[in-house]
């Protein structure tokens, strides 16, 4: 378990996240729990490709990065939604389950009026 230093909006917040291997850059969150650990993609160059929640059984944020760790753009991705499209030409990407554990990086991202829909029950 690795972490990083996300720079957003002129703060920083520290995550901890799993680096990404070559297979599991394909699979993600797929088939796993929403209590699994954040993902860290690392692209050894700028990319822009588009990802999918297919068997993704919980939301999560997305956060696209670039070399130098400043969030270019995040959004919550709903289950099972075939193409999530990249706005951005980015170098890494963090996949963050939507659970309790990650509240305050939710809370960091998405403001708590927003987060208070995945958290009530």
């Amino acid at each position: 378990m690795a972490s990083i230093i996300l720079k957003y909006k002129n703060k920083k917040i520290k995550i901890n996240v799993k680096k990404t291997n070559f297979i599991s850059k394909f699979t993600g969150l797929m088939f796993r729990t929403k209590e699994t650990d954040n993902l860290l993609f690392n692209f050894s160059s700028d990319i822009k490709i588009d990802f999918t929640s297919l068997f993704v059984f919980f939301p999560f944020l997305i956060i696209w990065l670039d070399e130098n760790n400043k969030v270019l753009g995040s959004r919550i991705v709903k289950s099972f939604e075939p193409v999530i499209m990249a706005r951005y030409n980015f170098r890494k990407v963090v996949e963050i389950p939507i659970s309790l554990k990650n509240k305050k990086a939710i809370n960091f991202f998405v403001g708590k009026k927003e987060r208070f829909k995945f958290f009530r029950r």
